[in-house]
């Protein structure tokens, strides 16, 4: 029975002691590595060692379920095979200097709660395949070359919490159905090339704290419906080319507005609080 034991605690040890990720997901690793001149990060990666002691990655259950390597000098491209990694529940590549654009196999990351690219020289248009993404709350795109007009397709992301792609090269109009994102707590597309104007179905957001939309080419009137978006604590659509509009506001509607930022616009609003 002793040797039975024995047997059985070996089995147990020598199983978990040699337990790691699947060959695909390393591989898709190994991949991100030698795409973005890896050698040359500012902390590396021991290739020989096991992958959970990778900098910046993270595993649970033998599954790359998070890769951190913002602030770490990646230099290159996002290779196609990062869409391997199927189990990743969060990607922040932010503050590189990566270039290309987003490979369509990023559709295959399922898992992804949390997409940062920010701060890089990605370019071209963002892909469509972005909204196969159900179960994404955070996309951070904002500080690239991005191009295009805004996919139609992010609009499908009903969980995001937090939608910033300011700092790009974004054309035409803001989408109205931007309106499905309810539970949208904060929104930035400043400093794009839209047109066209501020889509009053954006008074659907109702979870919205901050709306960011400075620094483009909207016209029209700014909708008297953000007066009631009730948790509202940040509004800027400075530097466009709004309609004057006096609006005067009393008591607490929007009870939270904290800033307001209308400077080098034409449109005007007079704030009172009671």
């Amino acid at each position: 029975m002793k040797n039975i034991y024995l047997l059985l605690i070996t089995f147990f040890v020598t199983t978990f002691s040699f337990a790691e990720v699947s060959p695909n997901e390393k591989d898709a690793l190994i991949a991100l590595y030698n795409a973005t001149n890896g050698v040359s990060w500012n902390s590396t990666w021991n290739l020989d060692a096991s992958v959970e002691k990778w900098y910046g990655v993270k595993v649970e259950d033998d599954k790359v379920v998070e890769v951190n390597l913002q602030f770490n000098n990646l230099q290159g491209t996002l290779p196609s095979e990062i869409g391997n990694l199927v189990n990743l529940k969060k990607l922040n590549l932010g503050f590189n200097k990566l270039t290309g654009t987003i490979p369509s196999s990023i559709k295959n990351l399922q898992e992804l709660t949390s997409l940062e690219l920010f701060m890089n020289g990605f370019e071209g248009s963002v892909p469509e395949e972005i909204g196969q993404l159900k179960k994404l709350e955070s996309l951070k795109l904002y500080s690239n070359k991005f191009s295009g007009r805004i996919p139609k397709a992010i609009m499908g992301l009903t969980n995001l919490k937090e939608l910033l792609m300011g700092s790009n090269y974004f054309i035409g109009t803001i989408p109205t159905e931007i309106a499905a994102l309810t539970n949208l707590e904060k929104l930035s597309l400043m400093d794009n090339k839209l047109e066209g104007e501020i889509p009053a179905e954006m008074a659907q957001l109702r979870n919205l704290e901050e709306l960011v939309l400075s620094t483009n080419q909207l016209t029209g009137d700014l909708p008297l419906e953000f007066m009631n978006l009730p948790k509202l604590t940040t509004l800027m659509v400075s530097d466009n080319n709004l309609n004057k509009e006096y609006v005067t506001v009393s008591g607490n509607n929007p009870p939270g507005l904290m800033y307001l930022d209308l400077q080098n616009s034409t449109a005007t609003m007079d704030i009172e609080k009671e």
